[in-house]
């Protein structure tokens, strides 16, 4: 909690040297700048809190006041708040902290009367769950209005090589906390929270506290960032000008967040429409998929009315809400009736899915994560070593989520090798990036992304059509901070397969802005690592370019590249963490990802899936296990998982010595069989 502490040394000197007596009058410190640290003793939440030992599970700071006739202020410091923490003044409510991860000044009302005369006492109040916060430096605001508290002004341009663009504004003081802000002209094309502004003029006229601060301009995922230490003081504006540059080359690519929400769809969140439309075109995303929980949202209207038609596309979409599972489906036709949500069996869900007028498209939203009491992904539902839906009929969906950038997962690669095991169950299943954003600021829109190849000439245009067609063909790239391609023999990409004879040149490229790192390439066959490079992380856009040449093998297989590097630690595109989080360490990584080119090792001329492989093996070596081991010996991992499985459902004791004895001779037909034989339990 360094950086706190210096900050408000910072905040004293401003009231001693004068650059902060304008309000020195009208603020009154509550605890002389102290920051406490919440959270249940025995049970941290991250290990930078394992050798802490908290204050408590909430915070009772006493204060001198006079009773209020019309409402005032309380502003604090926050951190690392996950769920919302009631803020009390003498045992009445008046408030939540924002829920909201990184460092931030937060604002409270009080209402007229609600002080008392003589002592009083502020509380912040723990919910019932697990969250360690950090929170302080409490003061008392009298005024009634937070554009009356804030009083330096800053008037800011943000310009390309084309002129004022769409972009967000971050704002921090010394310590790296976001500031309180507060838009200067209430017509302004703007989305703002505590130290966040997105402006689709590329403007922004804005109030803060007078004082010391980091301004960062950027544009997402394409576009270079640029910051700036200043110093505002007094009631004076200072203008200020910010140059940003798009930087990835992203060519015949369409960057399409699928998974986008408002708090006047949804119903949760944050974010109006209107503001989402100032947020998207910030962010750089061509095609707004809208996907409200069991609504139909169109956004044209918005856009327009808003004056950002030209920035991007957008399509009707409905987040089919379900007591089991999740499902975007997406485009919908205008006044077309919502699928029946109320289904429970997939089969019958995704036919009404389909029946909706225009969808082509359904993508299975963060599979691993909890809603009413169901997972996708859970081991009940779906077995991670073969790719089988237990729940039901195959699946029938034609996507799935591999980052979630709102609903992140300890691991990373936990999804991808979900998605793996499909693949090679044989599911054609296609891996998608979003950010299920229900917030201006709290998660950031188009953070997790996906490049769908389609023409990309006007963002106000994109063939929406085109770009479903490429989700169904597996031409796509999962970005987070990277963005992957992969060319196999020079010519097969993702979603081809890949035909011919001798070895597999293969060649990936890795991408990424000058902000972002990388320092791991690597190749899967059938889920499995292969080869991987670590690389020198760099400011270069093109961060890394790796070639392999691979024997070809006598069976098919599909390959997938990815690249990863260090999370982001800005506060403009900070790394977001686990939502339903698997363990207290927190390791960000950017991430990349292709889809998969599929190899015709056989010659045959088509590809076939590791389970198809295997069902092939077993009808020709009918009972005689030691041919069908003999044969399997030539194949790989994946192939053995399922004739592990097949021999199982048969009828066969796969921990007998009879077999055992068999698949312990051979180091992948071992790990192939007992991947599977986990699943089993005891």
């Amino acid at each position: 909690m360094a950086h706190f502490y210096f900050a408000i040394l910072c905040l004293l000197l401003f009231i001693v040297d004068g650059l902060g007596a304008e309000r020195s009058h009208y603020i009154k410190v509550l605890d002389e700048h102290r920051m406490y640290h919440l959270g249940t003793e025995g049970f941290p939440e991250w290990d930078e809190f394992k050798d802490k030992k908290p204050h408590g599970r909430r915070v009772d700071v006493k204060f001198k006041a006079t009773k209020n006739k019309s409402p005032q202020i309380i502003l604090l410091r926050q951190r690392q708040v996950k769920v919302r923490w009631p803020v009390l003044l003498n045992q009445k409510r008046i408030g939540y902290l924002a829920a909201e991860d990184p460092a931030l000044w937060h604002s409270v009302k009080v209402p007229a009367g609600a002080l008392l005369e003589g002592e009083n006492t502020l509380s912040i109040v723990s919910p019932k769950t697990t969250d360690d916060i950090e929170v302080g430096d409490f003061q008392l605001a009298r005024l009634s209005n937070l554009d009356q508290v804030l009083s330096a002004g800053l008037e800011v341009t943000v310009s390309d090589a084309t002129g004022p663009v769409p972009c967000r504004i971050t704002i921090v003081d010394e310590a790296g906390t976001r500031s309180l802000v507060w838009p200067s002209l209430p017509q302004q094309k703007l989305a703002y929270r505590s130290g966040v502004i997105y402006t689709s003029t590329g403007k922004a006229l804005f109030k803060v506290l007078p004082g010391r601060y980091t301004l960062y301009a950027s544009r997402g995922f394409e576009y270079s960032m640029e910051k700036i230490n200043l110093e505002v003081a007094g009631n004076a504006t200072r203008k200020v000008q910010l140059k940003i540059r798009r930087e990835v080359p992203t060519p015949g690519l369409v960057s399409v967040d699928t998974h986008i929400h408002t708090l006047t769809r949804s119903g949760h969140g944050d974010s109006s429409e209107e503001e989402r439309m100032h947020t998207i075109a910030g962010e750089g995303i061509e095609l707004a998929i809208a996907t409200d929980h069991n609504h139909h949202a169109n956004y044209i209207p918005v856009q327009k009315s808003t004056g950002t038609t030209s920035f991007f596309t957008s399509a009707i979409g409905n987040e089919v809400t379900t007591q089991t599972g999740h499902f975007n489906a997406f485009p919908i036709l205008p006044d077309s009736p919502v699928p029946d949500y109320k289904l429970g069996d997939w089969t019958k869900l995704m036919a009404s899915i389909r029946a909706t007028p225009g969808v082509r498209v359904i993508v299975l939203n963060h599979p691993r994560n909890i809603h009413s009491k169901f997972s996708p992904m859970s081991a009940e539902n779906f077995n991670h070593a073969t790719g089988q839906n237990l729940y039901g009929a195959p699946y029938s969906f034609d996507a799935m989520e591999v980052v979630t950038s709102a609903a992140m997962q300890s691991d990373i690669m936990s999804l991808y090798r979900d998605w793996f095991a499909m693949l090679n169950w044989g599911h054609k299943v296609a891996a998608v990036g979003s950010s299920d954003t229900h917030d201006v600021s709290r998660f950031i829109l188009g953070q997790a992304r996906t490049y769908v190849e389609c023409p990309d000439g006007n963002p106000s245009k994109v063939d929406v059509a085109k770009a479903c067609d490429s989700f169904r063909k597996m031409r796509a790239y999962v970005s987070m901070g990277l963005l992957v391609k992969m060319k196999v023999d020079g010519k097969f990409k993702s979603g081809d397969v890949a035909t011919g004879k001798g070895g597999l040149k293969v060649s990936v490229d890795v991408l990424g802005p000058s902000w972002v790192r990388a320092d791991q390439v690597s190749l899967f066959a059938n889920g499995q690592l292969i080869r991987s490079v670590n690389i020198s992380p760099s400011e270069k856009i093109e961060k890394a370019k790796v070639s392999w040449v691979l024997p070809r093998q006598n069976y098919d297989m599909h390959l997938v590249a990815m690249a990863t590097g260090p999370g982001i630690t800005e506060p403009f595109w900070e790394s977001p963490r686990p939502y339903q989080q698997t363990s207290t360490k927190h390791a960000p990584r950017v991430q990349g990802a292709t889809n998969p080119v599929f190899i015709d090792g056989d010659n045959d001329g088509r590809y076939t899936p590791p389970r198809l492989q295997a069902e092939k093996l077993l009808k020709q070596h009918a009972g005689n296990l030691k041919a069908l081991f003999s044969a399997l010996e030539l194949k790989d991992q994946a192939v053995a998982t399922q004739a592990a499985y097949l021999l199982h459902a048969s009828g066969h004791n796969l921990r007998s010595k009879s077999l055992t004895e068999h698949y312990q001779k051979n180091p992948a037909m071992k790990a192939g069989f007992e991947a599977f034989v986990k699943t089993l339990g005891k």
